[in-house]
């Protein structure tokens, strides 16, 4: 008996451009060809191009055919579901949807069991007209439209998958055309973009060079103005420098027969004095003969002799004595307060009195030209400030400074007596490099000689021993301890007299910087203060003042900054120096008993012992090769020292 259940499934779509590809499982044969016609039709008569054609018309097969048909196994799908028990209780495996090739069978008579009908009667009421029992042509015919309707639909779906190729290939035609479309796009953009730029830069040049000729016109009218406006400022500045002569002229005319007035009034005043003394000194002999007549006349031998010599001696003295009472007194006193050197106080007061001059005269010149130079005297201290320990520092330096002395804005002698103050004031500076600024100097004041006159008289002014000159405390000529300390140099600030101690730091300043100046040696150039004055302040300074914490100081400064150039200069004379100190100041300062002395007395003893004279001091030899042994005063320095004459 035959209980397995047979079930066709066609997979494949229902509907393909509207046609149906899934005929009716009952149709029947002459339904199916009418169907395959009209769908021939169809595709023949659509826009779309059919890639195939038919070649042959589908008619029935032939007797040998059928036959060979019907011989033929057909494929059927068994569906899993429906073979799950029979498999499971009859141990057969069953794949899922596969393809069974089956030969042809009959089944006359189905038979079914009782046991059987209730196992599968779901099955077969759903497809009983499989089981039905057909005749061996019916059965054939039925595998042969099966076996048809399975080559249509392969078919189909052969035309359905090349169609699908062909819309493929045409997507990525148009896709590849589209592409190219885009790069050509892209390109032309390209290019497009490259001539816009070309374009552009060719309009910026084009516009560049019409601004660079326009920008040239306005350079050559502005450069015409310049030499208008530079002749016409030449012409006024030659004009004002002619109306400053004829007053230059008239001023000194005029100082020239002040200064006339003066001498001949100091002389009619002296005249006077002298005819008074000599008017005094006659009645004084007339009353010392009366005296002596009387005497003689009146008195006894023994006591006229001497009465006679008392008198005349007597009365001369106390002539003497009435005539110049005030000016011994203060000679006297003059003589036990300042201890110098006559020369050095005759070379400081010649010195003041030009300083003197030059103040009055730039007071005068600014009163009268109403100008205000203190941007020039600013220049002036910011150049000095900026002075260090290189010689192009130094050497461009004194160029500017030269430079500010010839500058027709500013009269020189305003521009001299900036640059004497503010060097001097910038003694007391930290950052004061002695050596360096002791080059500026020279290079300068070679140029100007004036400036070292007035430069001189300001450190006279700052620091009485730079002349040298000590002054003694004396109350009744000083009054207080306070004018005292202002008189040699103190400050004062906010109604306070500055420490001891800052004084001398100050002293010491002033004097490294004037030890420096003097022993500067700068070859071709010369050097109005130097070794020789140097020389002679030593031996001033040795000869004349005493040995105290000042002098100490002072003394210990010059040694360190100026011994060096000294010995090389003067040798075995120095050490006779040398020895002097040792000998004398040193033991006079020792017997003090100072305690605030016994630094300086080290430092000095020490520099003497060691021989710290024979060991070139820091800082001396410029760092930058700039002054060599064939140095010449460049072309500034020439033509600022022709000017300077001429003026």
């Amino acid at each position: 008996m035959c209980r397995v259940a047979f079930k066709l499934e066609l997979r494949c779509p229902q509907r393909v451009d509207g046609i149906s590809i899934d005929p009716e499982p009952n149709w029947s044969f002459n339904s199916v060809l009418s169907e395959l016609n009209s769908l021939e039709k169809k595709l023949n008569a659509s826009s779309t191009p059919v890639p195939f054609t038919k070649t042959k018309s589908r008619q029935i097969a032939n007797g040998k055919s059928l036959e060979s048909s019907a011989r033929r196994g057909f494929v059927m799908r068994v569906s899993d579901d429906e073979m799950e028990d029979d498999t499971e209780s009859k141990g057969e495996g069953v794949h899922d949807r596969s393809l069974v090739a089956v030969k042809r069978f009959n089944c006359d008579v189905l038979y079914l069991s009782e046991s059987d009908a209730s196992d599968d009667e779901t099955a077969f009421e759903a497809e009983s007209y499989l089981m039905d029992e057909v005749g061996l042509v019916e059965g054939a015919l039925v595998e042969l439209t099966h076996e048809h309707q399975l080559g249509v639909k392969d078919e189909i779906r052969n035309l359905i998958s090349k169609l699908d190729s062909e819309l493929m290939s045409e997507n990525e035609l148009s896709n590849s055309a589209l592409a190219r479309v885009g790069k050509y796009r892209d390109a032309r953009r390209e290019m497009d973009r490259k001539l816009d730029t070309q374009y552009q830069r060719k309009i910026a040049e084009a516009l560049d060079n019409h601004l660079t000729a326009v920008q040239r016109d306005h350079e050559l009218k502005s450069q015409i103005e310049e030499r208008k406006i530079r002749s016409d400022a030449a012409y006024e500045e030659a004009k004002r420098k002619e109306r400053a002569l004829v007053e230059e002229k008239l001023r000194q005319e005029k100082a020239k027969a002040e200064a006339e007035a003066k001498l001949r009034a100091e002389e009619a005043k002296r005249a006077a004095l002298e005819a008074e003394q000599k008017a005094s000194k006659e009645a004084a002999d007339r009353e010392a003969a009366e005296v002596s007549k009387r005497i003689s006349a009146g008195a006894s031998k023994d006591e006229a002799p001497g009465r006679q010599m008392v008198g005349s001696s007597g009365t001369s003295n106390a002539q003497s004595k009435e005539s110049g009472a005030d000016g011994i007194e203060k000679s006297q006193s003059a003589v036990s307060i300042i201890r110098a050197a006559k020369s050095a106080l005759n070379l400081e007061q010649i010195r003041s009195q030009k300083l003197t001059e030059y103040d009055e005269k730039n007071q005068s010149l600014t009163l009268s030209t109403n100008k205000d130079f203190s941007s020039h005297e600013r220049h002036i201290s910011r150049l000095i400030r900026q002075i260090r320990g290189t010689k192009d520092n130094v050497r461009t330096k004194a160029s500017e400074l030269i430079k500010i002395f010839n500058n027709p804005l500013c009269p020189q002698s305003i521009s001299i007596a900036a640059f004497a103050k503010k060097v001097v004031s910038h003694c007391g500076s930290p950052d004061n490099a002695a050596f360096a600024c002791g080059h500026v100097i020279v290079m300068v004041t070679s140029q100007v000689p004036v400036a070292m006159d007035l430069l001189l008289g300001e450190f006279h002014k700052a620091c009485i021993y730079t002349v040298p000159k000590h002054m003694a405390f004396s109350k009744s000529a000083f009054g207080s301890r306070e004018a005292y300390y202002k008189t040699i140099g103190y400050r004062e600030e906010d109604g306070k007299i500055e420490s001891h101690k800052d004084y001398l730091r100050r002293l010491e300043s002033y004097m490294r910087l004037y030890a420096a100046l003097v022993q500067t040696e700068i070859p071709g150039l010369p050097n109005a203060h130097g070794l020789k004055e140097g020389w002679a302040w030593l031996a001033r300074f040795l000869n004349a003042l005493p040995a105290n914490t000042y002098t100490a100081t002072a003394l210990n400064a010059f040694l360190q900054m100026a011994g060096y150039a000294l010995y090389r200069k003067f040798k075995s004379q120095f050490r006779k120096m040398l020895n002097i100190i040792t000998d004398n100041f040193l033991n006079a300062l020792r017997a003090r008993e100072d305690q605030e002395l016994k630094p300086v007395i080290a430092e000095i003893q020490c520099y003497i012992e060691d021989r710290k004279f024979l060991e070139e001091p820091e800082g001396r030899t410029l760092q930058a090769a700039l002054l060599s042994s064939t140095m010449v005063p460049d072309a500034d320095y020439q033509e600022s020292y022709t000017r300077y004459h001429h003026y």
